[in-house]
């Protein structure tokens, strides 16, 4: 089990993640100038570089099951991205803490980690020793995700820079979906490929699903979002609104998006 906390924080047997009062936030440079030449001169003058503090993630808290399939819902700038980073370990709370019991398979940026020197199937290996799969486990799916990444023949073995953008695409989510993870973390992943890799992909969401694997969503295509998951969450401005039923949470979400504001009750967001 991996938490972000130094006290003990031990995971009921029935549970994925657990997340406790969590907050993040960091700060961004506001200049409007932002270059070498403006900095050196304020640093001459004694001057500090105007920064604004982004709170990203507001005081949430959530559970989330083992074999939940778990939809992320908000427009851009909800703090979507932010909280499956903290999830995988990338970004450490600010405060609050989280749990994770199992092993992750992330898709937050496709082929990030990912050595534009090495080839294709060079890379599978770097992704399934990231996983904290062994040798022995990578080296028993390497030709699987290879062959379902489907790419033009030879192209396993070349350089990945020198992939096109879908051929990037294709084997990020390969390595992803196929590396046999409890928890699965794919932020606008589904829309990665042609239309025929796409249907693949979302067949392959479909057997993990049904697998009872524990996988966590951020999307914009609500209805990939009504048909594979069981539970949704809807994120604004960093806080949880609402969660429940993913055909609930949509279409409140809808109706949001719709109308422009939000429902009286968290009108001082």
């Amino acid at each position: 089990m991996q938490s972000t906390s130094n006290q003990k924080f031990v995971l009921p047997e029935n549970l994925a993640i657990r997340i406790e009062n969590l907050s993040i936030s960091y700060k961004i440079n506001v200049e409007s100038k932002k270059t070498l030449k403006n900095a050196l001169m304020r640093a001459s003058r004694g001057e500090r570089i105007r920064t604004r503090t982004v709170e990203a993630v507001k005081n949430l808290t959530l559970d989330i099951a083992h074999g939940s399939v778990v939809g992320i819902v908000g427009a851009n700038g909800a703090g979507k991205s932010t909280l499956m980073r903290s999830i995988a370990g990338i970004l450490p709370p600010t405060t609050g803490r989280i749990a994770v019991n199992g092993r992750i398979s992330t898709l937050l940026a496709l082929g990030v980690g990912f050595n534009q020197a090495l080839s294709g199937r060079d890379n599978i290996i770097l992704g399934g020793l990231a996983a904290g799969m062994s040798r022995a486990e990578i080296d028993s799916q390497t030709d699987a995700i290879a062959q379902f990444a489907d790419l033009p023949e030879g192209f396993i073995d070349m350089p990945v820079r020198t992939y096109s953008n879908g051929m990037y695409s294709r084997v990020a989510f390969s390595v992803a979906v196929n590396m046999t993870p409890d928890i699965l973390l794919l932020d606008e992943a589904l829309s990665a490929g042609d239309a025929a890799f796409k249907e693949k992909s979302f067949n392959r969401m479909r057997q993990l699903c049904a697998e009872a694997r524990t996988i966590l969503i951020v999307s914009h295509a609500l209805s990939s979002v009504n048909e594979l998951c069981d539970q949704a969450i809807w994120l604004h401005k960093g806080q949880m609104l609402a969660s429940g039923k993913p055909e609930d949470i949509t279409e409140q979400y809808l109706k949001f998006l719709n109308v422009g504001k939000l429902p009286s009750s968290y009108e001082d967001l």
